[in-house]
């Protein structure tokens, strides 16, 4: 049986088939009417259908309408609600409010079912196939910062989410290989090493030293800066030797990138400036012939309605800026990669560009001007990274921060501490380290993605890797004591999924059973939203949900053994999961 017939939808998603047939009965003539279901307060019940008080405002003028206010509306929606093993009960509250409490046993049935055939039965259905998302996109030959740290674990969790709900995911990298600074870097290459190409990458050594020298020489030399703008010229003209040298450039940062993605656990696909550069003419020339580009002031733009700048597509000297390629790349996506939702994950300063590229897009015909229809493009902005002192993230000699730098740090902290709780003796130096990456580079993603990614952040190493409180640490470390719990107990969980049968009859079983069924539509909540932190609170709150759960409910030796290491397992498979989305490798001992 594949995963789509196992998978029903979320649980929202199924009672909403519910509601939606007992809305037709109820009130017939207003066909369009969308079941408003969402989860409730526990003490009212498990879920609540909201649509009593909007259906009135609706129909309280019609006449012969049958009903004499919103509570005797939301009695009807109740009393049409076919027979389902799903619901336990209904009942009525304030002002037509239907709250729904699930069958105890038909969320039970559901997590061993789970536990059985895969999580991945659990995955949410999203409208699309597939999508490009477009993220960490750093500068060749300079260093990655913690901006492109945000960029880079943001869009990961955003690229796995949509995985997870097979999407077809086409992970973007649209690194900054094209442009004047490559003028600069190559002139200054061929003056310093006439015999460059002998000495490979030695030549060069440090890129950001290398691009500092440069920068000075460009800055304070106007000779040198006219042969470095001719060399960009050469360089886009084709000419060999240029092309070598930028290659040899873009190689020795793509080398310090992937220092960076290894520790990170990220796969990305690099189309970078260069790769859409070839498609910039004919873009333009398309959006020419639909009268979209007009002349002004020497340069070529596009006017955007509501926006008093235009978007410039080709500058004043003739040359192409981030708009063209960017153009290009929307193009691109959409006609040959033919992507339904393209995601582009950048700092919240460049917003109204991206803004004014989708509103060009719209204008040209590529996307509909619905933004709820499909395909479409959207921004994923994020904060500023801040330091102790509220200010931009930097290090003493006010240069920002390399993130090799920063990661491996967060590594040997994570580090320290195991070996002071005395693991070093306890453990191989293989587990240690593993263990002490799994942490380090934990914390630092969690303590981001758990933000609005909007919001800035203050980056705080003790904060992070401490192991109280809604950080990274204390998650995994609530993960590998469940993981005991399974492995003191001597039992074969393997075995017990399929002999053994999980009930959930005390009120923190049942609390925590619930929980582990809302994954599927947090999950969903999150990619639809494009906010990470949704699926942070979610397994927090799960953690904290296991922890009242064990508190009141004796697992191993207990009547209610098996079934409540059944429940442990589920907990901690759900975990995993999010452990996943999230891009964090679990631990299993601590």
């Amino acid at each position: 049986m594949t995963n789509d017939e196992e998978n029903a939808g979320t649980v929202k998603k199924q009672l909403s088939k519910l509601f939606e047939q007992s809305l037709r009965i109820t009130v017939p003539s207003e066909s369009d009417v969308e079941p408003l279901i969402a989860a409730c307060a526990p003490k009212f019940g498990d879920y609540q259908c909201n649509n009593a008080m909007g259906l009135w405002s609706r129909i309280k003028n019609k006449k012969d309408n049958g009903f004499k206010g919103p509570p005797s509306i939301g009695k009807v929606i109740m009393e049409n609600l076919p027979p389902t093993e799903m619901i336990e009960k209904c009942t009525l509250a304030g002002p037509g409010f239907v709250n729904i409490k699930l069958s105890t046993s038909w969320i039970a049935k559901n997590i061993q079912k789970m536990l059985i055939i895969g999580i991945e039965t659990w995955a949410p259905r999203l409208p699309i196939k597939r999508a490009v998302v477009d993220f960490s996109s750093p500068n060749i030959a300079k260093e990655m910062h913690v901006g492109h740290l945000r960029s880079t674990i943001i869009g990961d969790t955003l690229a796995r989410m949509l995985e997870f709900s097979n999407v077809d995911v086409l992970r973007r990298n649209h690194v900054g290989d094209w442009g004047t600074q490559f003028g600069m870097l190559i002139e200054f290459l061929f003056e310093k090493f006439p015999n460059w190409e002998d000495a490979s990458g030695q030549a060069i050594g440090d890129l950001q030293e290398f691009y500092k020298a440069s920068k000075k020489r460009f800055d304070e030399d106007p000779a040198f800066k006219g042969r470095a703008q001719q060399a960009v010229v050469r360089l886009q003209g084709g000419e060999t030797s240029y092309r070598r040298a930028w290659a040899q450039i873009c190689e020795i940062s793509r080398n310090e990138f992937n220092n960076v993605y290894q520790r990170l656990g990220v796969q990305l696909e690099e189309k970078g400036e260069s790769f859409y550069n070839p498609y910039i003419p004919g873009v333009i020339e398309q959006l020419s012939n639909q009268g979209l580009v007009e002349e002004s002031q020497g340069a070529r733009v596009i006017h955007i309605e509501g926006v008093n700048i235009p978007l410039i597509v080709v500058k004043s000297d003739g040359g192409y800026n981030y708009a063209s390629t960017d153009m290009a790349a929307i193009w691109y996506r959409l006609n040959e990669e033919k992507a339904e939702w393209i995601i582009y994950v950048t700092d919240v300063g460049q917003q109204q560009h991206f803004e004014m590229v989708f509103s060009a897009a719209k204008l040209a015909g590529w996307l509909p001007a619905n933004d709820n229809m499909y395909p479409k493009a959207s921004h994923v902005g994020f904060g500023l990274v801040l330091g102790e002192d509220g200010k931009r993230f930097r290090t003493r000699n006010t240069e920002v921060v390399r993130l090799v730098d920063l990661l491996d740090e967060a590594k040997n902290r994570s580090k320290s501490v195991l070996i002071e709780r005395g693991k070093a003796a306890e453990w191989t130096e293989q587990e240690l380290e593993h263990t002490a990456e799994a942490v380090g580079y934990g914390a630092v993603k969690y303590a981001d993605l758990k933000n609005n990614r909007l919001t800035n952040y203050t980056f705080n190493f003790d904060q992070m890797l401490n192991d109280k409180g809604n950080t990274a640490v204390y998650l995994l470390y609530a993960h590998a004591r469940i993981c005991s719990i399974i492995r003191k107990s001597g039992k074969d969980i393997d075995e017990l999924k399929k002999t053994g049968v999980l009930a959930l009859d005390h009120d923190d079983e049942r609390g925590l059973g619930l929980h582990l069924l809302q994954f599927s539509e947090v999950v969903e909540e999150a990619c639809t939203n494009l906010l990470p932190n949704v699926l942070c609170e979610y397994l927090y709150n799960l953690s904290e949900n296991f922890t009242k759960f064990y508190s009141n409910c004796q697992v191993v030796g207990s009547a209610e053994e098996t079934s409540r290491l059944l429940l442990c397992e589920a907990t901690a498979v759900v975990m995993r999961k999010c452990f996943h989305l999230l891009g964090i490798t679990p631990v299993y001992k601590i």
